[in-house]
């Protein structure tokens, strides 16, 4: 009777033990909690933006001349506010960018953005 609850003890921990390798081994993007202004910044790049920017964490841009958001997010001194002014200057944009938000888009959109900032982010070469 020992021996077999024991069996049963080895094969469990072993089912454990296999779950988590598996479980590590399948990293999944991380999935910011997102307020509904990032919501609807999402929204916005999801229709304006993915085209030539990947717009979510660890995609890559179809334009490769065209960085990520969460490279974005994460370049050094980049804020919420930083990420608004730059967005709402217009002369900024590259000219196959060739578009206009409104304001309140370019609070949701940077309020996005700001969602996939990293710690220990490392910058696509």
């Amino acid at each position: 009777m020992a021996m077999r609850h024991f069996a049963l003890i080895a094969i469990a921990l072993a089912a454990v033990s296999t779950a988590a390798t598996v479980s590590s081994a399948t990293k999944t993007p991380r999935e910011p909690v997102l307020s509904t202004s990032a919501k609807r910044g999402l929204a916005i790049a999801q229709a304006r933006c993915a085209t030539c920017h990947a717009i979510k964490p660890y995609d890559s841009s179809p334009n490769p001349e065209a960085p990520s958001f969460d490279d974005i997010a994460n370049r050094e001194g980049l804020t919420s506010a930083t990420l608004r002014g730059y967005l709402r200057d217009a002369h900024n944009y590259p000219d196959a960018m060739n578009f206009r938000i409104d304001r309140s888009q370019v609070r949701d959109l940077s309020a996005y953005i700001v969602t996939l900032k990293a710690p220990g982010h490392k910058q696509a070469i």
